[in-house]
């Protein structure tokens, strides 16, 4: 009986426990990045695919980085889709460069996006600054001085 109460209170503790990891801020806030980086991905995968790699193919006379594979079985296909309807391994090595693409160009979009929060958070914090007071008034004798007096120079009480 001791042992199924010892073993009920360690469950309440794990589930307790667990229950406060998952409801700290941090987590629910790593949660929402997570959800709002694989939003953010589609729309990086849509300009990768749909405009730079189009204009890259352009640029570099008509290649398609999608279709540089190499077929393990040794034949030779058009196209890989030709090469995976037949049904043969291939080492796609043309998709694993749009998928570097894809990063480089998500790590230049969160770069520019993390410095202009920096750049705004930075203003903030001076605007702040400038806003605060530095000077403040003697109960005593009602004379400005120093927000960090602990003595006002004029009367010499202490302020508090």
């Amino acid at each position: 009986m001791a042992d199924t109460k010892q073993a009920a209170q360690k469950a309440k503790g794990f589930i307790g426990e667990f229950r406060e990891f998952i409801m700290r801020g941090s987590v629910m806030d790593l949660a929402v990045g997570v959800i709002i980086g694989g939003a953010f991905q589609a729309i990086i995968n849509s300009l990768v695919n749909d405009i730079i790699m189009p204009l890259i193919t352009m640029l570099t006379g008509g290649i398609d980085f999608t279709n540089w594979f190499v077929a393990l079985d040794g034949g030779s296909y058009a196209t890989l889709a030709a090469a995976q309807e037949a049904g043969a391994a291939t080492l796609n090595y043309g998709v694993f460069i749009t998928a570097v693409i894809n990063f480089l160009l998500m790590a230049v979009v969160i770069f520019c996006l993390v410095k202009s929060l920096n750049k705004l958070a930075e203003k903030a914090r001076k605007d702040k600054e400038a806003e605060a007071p530095t000077t403040k008034i003697c109960p005593r004798c009602q004379s400005e001085i120093n927000i960090k007096a602990t003595r006002c120079p004029h009367c010499t009480s202490e302020i508090e």
